[in-house]
């Protein structure tokens, strides 16, 4: 068969052993330039990717050709020739003096969860400087802290407060040129402007919003190439006036193979760290996700999903399912039923970890061969501070204790010191 038919088929073999989101972003953009009996040259128009693509999936692409031309066959992949200008602005995008968004335009805002505003969102002492920075900057946008920079674990609610800010501002200001997305999404829309040379769309679409929202920033750590044009969109932004808000799963300074000079710019602002929730914002979570729902739960049942469960996504999940089982049979919600659900694991009561925060200083002294005194004490030598950091990480994400309350343990240290 032709090199054309075959790659064809190749193609829709390797579609069904990826994911959509990596065939689309990577496999679907190649295509077999020339075959011998020994080797493949696969191309690709986006000089962007074909490295990433050979690194990635050289593997997967070669098992999936020799399964079809029944050789052993080497790859050799090559970028082909593009017809970008060389006038550039960054490392991709021409000098072009574009005209203003017109001003009515709301970009995107069909893609906020109508769930996610301040109204839904339960507030308790993990989240609440989180929360009110976020009021702040929705009431005041590019004033009060820009950029904001909210990170935390899954489930605790960033996402939620990011669209929050949306919604507000939109709700007050529908003037405003506001945009959401992911890291995946801006990474993916770079690579297809620089495919489909539609760059003065993207700069048009990016560089003069009013308020830029993008989730799950750390995404483009280590592409260099959108983490260039993302510096200049982050500029652009700011330099008219605008407000940036990102979320994350780790503060700036932990993100691996993140620029310096972003690391910089993210640190700028306000950067605030989202705990996870406790039993009692577990349980007001519930309540209001109930609500919305239009189902009148008992708090007694709130507090006993909230027992048994910390992520507060898969509670909202077991709750669902309680509901759908509770139509199903056609009888109620109740504590029988809940119980059935939760299974064995199910208490009446929120229960502390057996774990205290003694015990896990003896086992760390212990493991190193150290005295209680040598972790509490004031020596920095490395065989003392390296069984430390330990000591407060365990105790900090294995028994939640608040950092003030770490530091008090160990010796009045100061808080940022355990933050550190």
């Amino acid at each position: 068969m032709d090199t054309k038919t075959l790659w064809q088929i190749v193609l829709s073999d390797l579609e069904l052993q990826v994911s959509k989101a990596v065939f689309q972003t990577f496999l679907s953009k190649t295509k077999l330039l020339t075959i011998t009996d020994k080797t493949a040259t696969i191309g690709c128009q986006q000089p962007l990717l074909i490295n990433l693509i050979e690194k990635r999936y050289y593997a997967l692409i070669k098992k999936t050709l020799d399964l079809y031309t029944k050789t052993n066959t080497d790859l050799v992949f090559t970028s082909a020739p593009t017809e970008i200008t060389q006038t550039e602005e960054g490392p991709l995008f021409t000098k072009i003096k574009m005209p203003p968004l017109p001003q009515n335009t709301n970009v995107n805002m069909v893609r906020f969860n109508p769930d996610y505003t301040f109204e839904n969102f339960a507030v308790s002492s993990s989240n609440q400087m989180a929360y009110a920075a976020a009021t702040a900057v929705a009431k005041n946008p590019s004033h009060s802290y820009n950029p904001l920079f909210l990170y935390g674990g899954v489930g605790v609610g960033k996402t939620h407060l990011m669209q929050g800010i949306g919604h507000y501002i939109v709700k007050n200001n529908k003037e405003t040129k506001i945009y959401y997305c992911t890291g995946e999404e801006f990474t993916n829309s770079i690579i297809e402007a620089i495919g489909n040379k539609t760059t003065v769309a993207f700069k048009k679409k990016y560089r003069h919003l009013n308020v830029f929202l993008i989730d799950d920033i750390q995404f483009i750590a280590g592409k260099n190439a959108v983490q260039e044009e993302f510096f200049h969109t982050f500029n652009a932004i700011q330099q008219n006036g605008g407000q940036i808000i990102l979320t994350s799963d780790r503060p700036p300074d932990e993100i691996s193979r993140l620029e310096e000079r972003l690391k910089s710019r993210f640190e700028g602002g306000l950067t605030i760290d989202i705990g996870p929730p406790d039993f009692e914002l577990r349980t007001a979570i519930l309540l209001i996700k109930a609500k919305h729902k239009g189902v009148d739960l008992p708090i007694e049942l709130a507090k006993l999903f909230a027992t048994n469960i910390e992520n507060p996504r898969k509670l909202e999940g077991v709750f669902i399912r309680a509901l759908t089982e509770s139509e199903t049979l056609g009888v109620p919600l109740n504590e029988e039923l809940v119980k059935k659900i939760l299974g064995k694991t199910a208490t009446d009561a929120p229960q502390k970890s057996r774990v205290k925060s003694e015990d896990v200083i003896r086992a760390v002294a212990k493991h190193y061969n150290l005295k209680l005194t040598h972790l509490r004490g004031s020596q920095r030598d490395r065989s003392f501070a390296l069984p430390r950091q330990i000591l407060y990480y365990l105790l900090r994400t294995e028994l939640n204790v608040p950092f003030m309350e770490i530091g008090s343990i160990m010796g009045g240290r100061d808080h940022t010191t355990i933050m550190h």
